[in-house]
């Protein structure tokens, strides 16, 4: 592979947007390229400070976007909202857009 089509790969691979329940059942928000190996390493203790003690996480709701960018600004707007419009969320009972 070539150093063009791996910046190529890099661009076009996709953010994803993840919200994570707790062992103690709280939310937890957050973006990435690897859902899979960030799930392993939030269990593993290694994915953030917030959910080391609150392991082990479940995966509960996952969106996915084109640039960090707007991974990052959806992440920011849900980190915003109570945790029952986060759950609703998560059933589906709230659009998924970027509705407040």
């Amino acid at each position: 592979m070539t150093s063009r089509s791996a910046t190529y790969n890099e661009r076009v691979r996709p953010w994803y947007l993840y919200i994570l329940q707790c062992r103690d059942n709280s939310f937890y928000v957050g973006i990435t390229t690897n859902i899979n190996l960030r799930i392993q390493k939030h269990n593993s203790g290694k994915g953030s400070r917030y959910v080391y003690s609150k392991r082990p996480v479940k995966l509960m709701f996952l969106e996915s976007y084109k640039t960090e960018s707007e991974a990052r600004k959806r992440e920011i707007q849900i980190k915003g909202w109570t945790r029952r419009k986060k759950q609703l969320l998560i059933e589906g009972r709230l659009l998924s857009d970027f509705s407040s």
